[in-house]
C-alpha cells in the first residue's frame, strides 16, 4: 500500500479540526499549509479515495466521503 506523505497527514489532521467560521479555515490554510483553499480542496479529495488515507484515519475519511457523495447526489 503506498504512504502518505508528511503533507497528505498534514491535510488530514487539518480537516479533523473544528472550524466555526469559512474565513477563519481560508486563512489558516495559507498560512498553516501554504496553499489556496482551492488547492487545498483538490488535494484533500483525491486523498478520499485512497486506502492509505482510510487507514490512516478511518473515521475522518469515511465522514468525508459521505458528505461528498451526498454533495454529488444533490448535483
Amino acid at each position: 500500500m503506498e504512504e502518505l506523505t508528511q503533507r497528505d497527514r498534514a491535510v488530514l489532521a487539518f480537516e479533523a479540526r473544528p472550524w466555526r467560521a469559512r474565513g477563519a479555515k481560508d486563512a489558516a490554510i495559507r498560512e498553516e499549509l501554504g496553499l489556496s483553499p482551492t488547492r487545498y480542496a483538490q488535494l484533500l479529495n483525491a486523498l478520499l479515495d485512497r486506502e492509505a488515507a482510510l487507514a490512516f484515519d478511518p473515521v475522518l475519511v469515511n465522514r468525508l466521503r459521505r458528505i461528498r457523495d451526498e454533495k454529488r447526489a444533490r448535483r
